[in-house]
């Protein structure tokens, strides 16, 4: 994939739910955006922003009231047979993905996917265990019930289920909704593992401003049904006050960094994660400017 093309695009894309009705609502208007190869993109914004209308869309899940979603340069909607093909391209873990599973062991259910692609035999296999080598998932566990398993566990596997399809495009809703720190943590590297090792364009919609900032390059902020922002973390961060207004924080120790310039302190304002609030203060304390 050329890194320099989009691999997925989105063009003027509005969606109106119940249209025509008395409940009609626009949930997202004139939205463009592009996304490419290798990058790992957050998506946030306060509920109801329009976050989940978006990803639906990025493969076919929801059909655009108006403009156009491109994938590879094509729009998604041209036939029946490429929207279905897509969806196997762009792969989709809503939020608790863990409800879904269904299977008798966790081998099966990884291979759910993939072989409703067609995949079978040597190679369906080999997909099911490098997926489950992605999220952390042995050998051992495979051949017990997911229902066994714990809810980290769980969630891991499902997550499989869709790596093993091995997108091009892996968006995750919420995907550490629930689990305890540990848990979080391993998922996240789950993701980055991923994103890493197969130069995918990841996208993961969160609620949570320290996984987005420890974890994408790229942040897009929704803010009633429209993009507010497309920046870098730094660059997003910086603008608190407007994120307040639109009903969104920002990170723990960006908001302490703010407290010491409120109390003259020389600290600069685009700090967003812990390790470069440490190396910032380092160079302080060594004399050298933030």
């Amino acid at each position: 994939m050329d890194p320099t093309k989009p691999i997925i695009e989105v063009q003027d894309l509005t969606h109106i739910y119940s249209a025509g009705t008395p409940f009609e609502h626009t949930a997202i208007e004139h939205i463009s955006l592009s996304f490419h190869p290798g990058e790992l993109v957050g998506v946030i914004g306060h509920t109801g922003s329009g976050k989940s209308t978006l990803i639906q869309h990025l493969n076919g899940l929801l059909k655009p009231t108006s403009g156009k979603v491109l994938y590879k340069g094509e729009d998604i909607w041209k036939d029946k047979k490429f929207t279905h093909s897509v969806r196997g391209k762009v792969g989709l873990v809503f939020q608790y993905p863990e409800y879904q599973l269904f299977e008798e062991t966790c081998w099966k259910d990884i291979a759910f996917g993939p072989k409703n692609q067609g995949i079978s035999g040597d190679e369906l296999d080999a997909r099911v265990r490098r997926a489950a080598g992605f999220v952390g998932i042995s050998e051992e566990l495979l051949e017990k019930s997911p229902f066994d398993l714990s809810g980290g566990q769980k969630r891991r596997v499902a997550i499989a289920g869709v790596i093993a399809m091995e997108p091009d495009v892996l968006i995750l809703d919420e995907p550490t909704a629930g689990l305890d720190a540990a848990g979080r943590d391993s998922i996240l590297e789950n993701i980055r593992a991923y994103q890493q090792a197969q130069n995918a364009a990841v996208i993961m919609v969160s609620h949570s401003m320290e996984e987005v900032a420890a974890l994408c390059s790229r942040l897009v902020v929704m803010n009633r049904g429209t993009v507010a922002m497309d920046n870098t973390p730094a660059d997003v961060f910086t603008c608190a006050d407007k994120l307040t207004e639109m009903g969104l924080s920002v990170p723990q120790v960006t908001s302490v960094f703010a407290l010491l310039r409120a109390k003259g302190l020389d600290v600069p304002p685009d700090v967003y994660t812990v390790r470069y609030a440490v190396a910032r203060l380092l160079e302080r304390k060594e004399g050298r400017p933030c």
